[in-house]
């Protein structure tokens, strides 16, 4: 029996970039060339903690991390505040994870955010297939 973190994985479009700012308000453009995981969070987040310290290594994939919302407890990380990514992506909480394939530019995978751990070993199928 295979765990993971949603009954059924929805595929669908994915932006082929995005826009953001950081914490200091710098504004962040990014396209997605290989294989991504965006990850949202939320202030005083548990599952969130290993992402917005910047903890979170993935392997062969690039790891973003976005808020909908400014809080000062993003200075000094990676967090950038994107909420139209939250929107193109159908985010409607955090801690949430989506995994974008952005050669057919869509959501392969999507699932809640415990830790980078659990992240890592729900994808990893994904990404071998």
């Amino acid at each position: 029996m295979e765990l993971r973190s949603v009954d059924a994985p929805r595929e669908r479009p994915a932006p082929a970039g995005f826009r953001g700012r950081d914490a200091a308000g710098v504004e962040v453009e990014r396209t997605f060339t290989r294989a991504t995981v965006v990850v949202a969070v939320k202030p005083h987040c548990d599952g969130c903690r290993d992402f917005v310290r910047g903890n979170a290594s993935l392997g062969a994939v690039d790891v973003v991390v976005v808020a909908a919302a400014e809080d000062d407890s993003w200075r000094d990380s990676g967090v950038v505040i994107a909420p139209g990514l939250w929107r193109d992506l159908e985010i409607r909480s955090a801690p949430f994870f989506v995994l974008i394939d952005p050669e057919r530019g869509v959501v392969t995978y999507e699932g809640s955010a415990f830790s980078a751990a659990q992240v890592a070993a729900e994808i990893t199928s994904r990404l071998e297939a």
